[in-house]
């Protein structure tokens, strides 16, 4: 099953969504933090994408950690499940010490996959925000 197919989560989850909003207790606040992670996102892939066709485990490791981390707070469950099997998958490269040939090969698997997801997750919170009047 393609990655990008996975009928078990949803591109964005609006429960979290109302959970972030009710947290950040006004209106302003929540929309600053989704342009946050709106405008972040692509940083965040591009060092993802660095780290893997560069071979560095660490750099891999620290993007991929930030993608997850910060998807969730957002409720992007589909990229963050993405990543999370992208950080399993590290783990294992760093357990086998396989690095310099295991990264680049989890680059041509994962990025296309995550960066098409970074995409449509961004086309649907950006579209959340145009409905609450942000843009």
């Amino acid at each position: 099953m393609n990655q990008r197919d996975d009928p078990g989560r949803l591109l964005v989850d609006p429960a979290v969504l109302a959970r972030l909003r009710a947290e950040l207790d006004d209106d302003e606040g929540w929309l600053l933090f989704l342009e946050s992670f709106l405008a972040q996102l692509p940083l965040r892939i591009q060092k993802l994408r660095t780290g893997l066709l560069t071979a560095d485990h660490g750099l891999a490791m620290d993007a991929v950690l930030s993608l997850k981390i910060s998807s969730q707070m957002v409720g992007a469950e589909r990229l963050a499940g993405m990543a999370i099997q992208l950080q399993g998958s590290l783990g294992d490269v760093a357990e086998q010490g396989t690095a310099a040939t295991a990264l680049p090969e989890l680059a041509s698997r994962h990025l296309g996959p995550i960066t098409g997801c970074a995409e449509e997750t961004t086309v649907s919170l950006a579209g959340g925000l145009i409905a609450s009047g942000a843009a």
